[in-house]
């Protein structure tokens, strides 16, 4: 029988915890430090390949993809050197898609040609917002036009080029949003990655937020009119949503990321990286230490993995339906058939379907866009007992 990871695909995620500043919105695993031995963190992401490498040998690597923090922050032969590990353990698939998170500022725009050389092939670029003033109140630290120069270079180096902006900005109204958005798409080359902001608690933002100092926030009902918008742009310029935030011409969809949507298997190694991964027929989830010290430390004795859990057949049907639905293709009923043992509720499919949540496409269940505006709720529905 046909292990379900197969249906997804499998890749690699590098963590790089490292970043120059710390940006008020991210609850990213990232870190401020003066001092780096990237020769020690080549060292331990190649331990940690090795390791992992025995619980998921003879397969074919669809993408690896260097997420952080800041990866661009990482020497060119640094990047290039997990690479080549990753290369030795598994095939590479002929049209494999190596991915590196960027900031659009000089000092890592002139890195861009040694990871070409070192085997990256896709860079998604922060830019966040196209006007300084909103740069700076979001914490970053390079301008438009240092982005732009940024972006020119990374174009000339790369075939596939993304960027990302955070819509629902402090103090920004829905056309300032659409003129943005058609800014960013007349320089776009194949994929946008789009958010809508969100105050997440730990954040420094999330700290002002409650003290009730983070002020001109849009009105929910505005945010949702921004991601309607959004949507409606994007689509006129070729470019349509295929995940709620992400849009791509067709062809160029982020491989990586829809591996994790359509619930294939992935090694998550670095700093608080998870992953999933199947192994003698049981997924597990798995999770590293957080800490970049103690997770340094922990690889030089054997393993920098906090937690390996087994997925009951229940956590694999919820994490499926979740990602899933996230897609505009939706999911396979087929699919969900073989994991649950059963075939999904006919009464919740046509109740949603009855008031426009849901949409069936032969043997694909995917959400409306009314759907997808609320899909938490979509999705609670079909969870319930």
């Amino acid at each position: 029988m046909l292990e379900d990871w197969r249906n997804g695909g499998f890749g690699l995620y590098v963590h790089w915890p490292f970043c120059q500043a710390k940006c008020p919105y991210c609850d990213f695993n990232s870190h401020v430090v003066s001092r780096i031995d990237q020769k020690d963190w080549v060292t331990a992401y190649k331990s940690e390949l090795a390791r992992v490498a025995e619980l998921a040998p003879d397969r074919v690597l669809n993408s690896i993809f260097f997420g952080g923090g800041t990866p661009s922050l990482m020497h060119p032969d640094s990047v290039a050197a997990v690479i080549e590990a990753a290369q030795e353990i598994w095939s590479f698939a002929n049209d494999i898609e190596i991915t590196l998170e960027a900031n659009p500022g000089s000092v890592e725009a002139g890195r861009f040609a040694g990871y070409r050389d070192g085997g990256v092939n896709r860079v998604s670029m922060g830019f966040q917002a196209l006007n300084d003033d909103d740069l700076r109140r979001l914490g970053r630290i390079h301008t438009v036009a240092e982005g732009k120069a940024a972006f020119d270079i990374a174009r000339d180096c790369f075939d596939r080029v993304s960027f990302d902006l955070i819509y629902a900005r402090q103090g920004q109204t829905l056309d300032n949003w659409k003129a943005e958005l058609r800014e960013a798409l007349a320089m776009a080359v194949d994929h946008l990655s789009l958010y809508q902001l969100t105050i997440e608690e730990g954040t420094a933002f999330g700290d002002r937020y409650a003290r009730g100092k983070l002020r001109d926030l849009p009105t929910d009902d505005t945010a949702a009119d921004m991601y309607k918008a959004t949507q409606e742009i994007c689509a006129d310029f070729d470019l349509p949503g295929y995940e709620i935030s992400n849009h791509a011409r067709p062809g160029a969809e982020s491989r990586h990321n829809q591996i994790y949507w359509r619930y294939g298997d992935y090694i998550g190694i670095g700093p608080g990286a998870h992953g999933r991964l199947t192994s003698n027929g049981t997924r597990f989830a798995t999770e590293s230490i957080r800490a970049p010290g103690a997770w340094l430390q922990a690889v030089n004795n054997g393993s920098g993995e906090q937690l390996a859990t087994a997925l009951s057949r229940e956590d694999e049907i919820a994490e499926y339906m979740m990602m899933g639905m996230r897609l505009h293709e939706g999911l396979d009923l087929r699919r969900y058939e073989s994991l649950a043992g059963v075939a999904m509720n006919n009464d919740k499919i046509m109740h949603l379907q009855a008031i426009g949540m849901i949409a069936l496409d032969g043997p694909y269940l995917r959400a409306t866009v009314r759907g997808r505006a609320v899909l938490n709720a979509v999705l609670r529905e079909f969870l319930a007992d």
